[in-house]
């Protein structure tokens, strides 16, 4: 008993040993917030539910240093939103502007829920009108009958 104790607090301190303190991404905490402020604005071109900031995708981390760069050389939030559309599109914001391109991004899935339920709602009352309440024969009686009986 002793022993396995023993073995379990130092595989206990072996693990508090390995840890370290994470290392601060960037230097300057300005500009830590405006990354994570303009981060938070553009989808994760690998993930695209997540954004920039939330991801762990190599290619989120890649994007995230080069907004640290534009930060660090001077240039404003609009400027770096306009430096990422022009590279990766407006499928990059998570809400991109409303503009004769972008139409299918702000009204398709409205206009697909729409038409969906309208479907759903012609096949019900189709389906209803097929349905008819008439009563059953005689012949269907006893047939009915002689099923139902122990």
């Amino acid at each position: 008993m002793k022993v396995w104790l023993t073995v379990l607090l130092l595989a206990l301190a072996s693990l508090t040993l390995q840890a370290k303190e994470a290392a601060p991404l960037a230097q300057d905490e300005v500009t830590e917030k405006r990354l994570v402020e303009i981060s938070s604005e553009l989808r994760c071109l690998v993930c695209q539910n997540e954004s920039l900031s939330g991801s762990h995708a190599e290619l989120a981390n890649d994007l995230r240093r080069e907004i640290r760069t534009l930060i660090k050389e001077g240039k404003s939030d609009s400027e770096i939103m306009d430096f990422m559309v022009s590279r990766y599109g407006d499928f990059v914001r998570y809400r991109p502007p409303l503009k004769g391109t972008t139409l299918l991004l702000w009204f398709g899935p409205p206009l697909l829920f729409a038409g969906g339920l309208a479907g759903l709602v012609l096949y019900l009352r189709r389906r209803n009108k097929a349905i008819t309440d008439s009563p059953l024969s005689t012949e269907e009686q006893q047939q009915a009958d002689r099923l139902l009986q122990p």
